[in-house]
């Protein structure tokens, strides 16, 4: 019965936000329904991660759900990308990794805490996911570190952000050789192993839950696009800056997939699947989506550096401690939860007072 429910007000509001899109209805009328139904999607799509991570283990779904989740926010960007909207695109992508590391891990670890008195996951991983957030660091620094100190031209920073790109770009994939293939032994979460040998079959089939997760991940696209379509009209109305805009309100929207999946997984007591989804998320903006753009915008003419401000190094950096602070242990509760919230709400009043 509640599956039922669940389905029917997924379609509705789905549809409505469709209907309210492309009819258009009053803008904050869209933003209202289009909230409402990104988050039926959001937990369509946690229970899709859920069931297929059954199948192929906790971090392939947590790997799965960060890309999907992550396909939304870079379908996104790459319309803003060729927009020329560039400060837009790097404010999104700041908001995209202090969300993941800030908000979605610490919701999780919070939620889970409150369940859980001690959470474990796979310290090997722990230390791993800390290095990478640390190199993603470093190569947002550098060229930021050489443009502003007039070391560099502007069109050698240009090229200086190719090759950066190219660089982290090879480095995740090769990431994702050793942690999937060649040392995936070393990070399985062996906590994990024995509570999915004995938790009861999921609801659908292999087929049926890849399926799911496909259109679940489609769904996710089109309301965040009709949600971000009304963001600006909507905004407007509280005087709110492109800054706080990109980084925290289409950054909220565009993680919402990833708040709801790692939640429920954390709540569940699969630690390991939580925190796969919350870091993996963010390292895959910081090493690949936003690589990616910078080569995306090549292609459309104008080359994006990867030059980030001062505001949103100090903040990018700032998450990357504390989260990897909190996680190199490989154990959690909810109180280490509410420290990441903490930092997560300080430095959402510092943008929306910029």
């Amino acid at each position: 019965m509640r599956n039922r429910l669940f389905f029917a007000l997924l379609c509705i509001t789905f549809v409505l936000s469709g209907v309210g899109h492309y009819l258009h209805w009053n803008m904050t009328v869209q933003f209202v329904i289009s909230a409402i139904a990104i988050i039926f999607v959001a937990g369509f799509l946690g229970r899709s991660t859920e069931s297929v991570s059954h199948y192929a283990g906790q971090r392939l779904g947590g790997f799965l759900n960060a890309t999907f989740g992550n396909a939304a926010e870079l379908i996104i960007a790459i319309f803003l990308v060729r927009e020329g909207l560039f400060d837009m695109v790097k404010a999104s992508l700041t908001g995209a990794i202090i969300g993941n590391l800030l908000l979605v891990l610490g919701l999780s670890l919070f939620v889970g805490g409150l369940k859980f008195k001690v959470q474990r996951f796979n310290i090997e991983l722990a230390g791993m996911n800390g290095s990478l957030m640390l190199l993603a660091v470093i190569a947002l620094f550098v060229p930021a570190a050489f443009f502003t100190t007039h070391s560099i031209s502007a069109e050698g920073t240009k090229t200086l952000s190719l090759i950066v790109a190219g660089v982290l770009i090879a480095a995740y994939l090769l990431w994702l050789v050793f942690s999937m293939i060649t040392h995936k032994d070393m990070l399985v979460d062996e906590s994990a192993v024995g509570e999915e040998q004995a938790e009861e079959e999921p609801a659908w089939s292999k087929s049926r839950s890849i399926f799911y997760l496909l259109l679940s991940t489609v769904m996710v696209a089109f309301v965040s696009e009709w949600l971000v379509g009304t963001l600006d009209s909507f905004t407007a109305q509280f005087g709110l800056s492109e800054l706080f805009v990109g980084a925290f309100v289409i950054a909220i929207v565009g993680n919402a997939a990833e708040h709801s999946a790692a939640v429920m997984m954390a709540m569940k007591n699969k630690i390991g699947a939580a925190v796969e989804i919350a870091i993996g998320s963010s390292l895959q903006i910081a090493l690949f989506v936003a690589p990616v753009l910078v080569f995306v915008s090549t292609l459309f003419g104008q080359t994006m550096d990867i030059v980030f401000t001062t505001i949103e190094m100090v903040a990018i950096g700032v998450s990357v401690f504390i989260a990897k602070s909190i996680s190199q242990d490989g154990r959690t509760n909810w109180y280490e939860g509410l420290l990441l919230l903490a930092v997560y709400v300080i430095l959402g009043v510092s943008f929306y007072l910029v």
